[in-house]
């Protein structure tokens, strides 16, 4: 089991990018949340298989259909188990 933290930037907000993340991550059982930031980018953490994991940040490489990403900045970080589904958080 895995877990990381990801920052994503370009044109994240707006493009339906957290709707989709959550879409994508649920189809993939991870949990955990995703996030706008006030400094444009996205956030959000990604917990469960480290398959799953895998398969999720090559999805954050492109996102969406309309966003356009520049930037991925993954940190691993201990599992915890602590999220029981996968949320957008405003």
């Amino acid at each position: 089991m895995k877990k990381v933290h990801v920052y994503i930037s370009g044109r994240v907000q707006g493009v339906f990018f957290r709707a989709e993340t959550q879409r994508a991550a649920v189809c993939l059982n991870l949990t955990g949340w995703v996030r706008n930031m006030r400094d444009g980018r996205v956030e959000a953490v990604f917990e469960g298989e480290d398959r799953a994991i895998d398969q999720m940040l090559v999805w954050c490489q492109t996102g969406p259909p309309h966003a356009r990403v520049d930037q991925v900045i993954i940190e691993e970080e201990p599992f915890t188990g602590d999220y029981p589904n996968f949320k957008v958080d405003f």
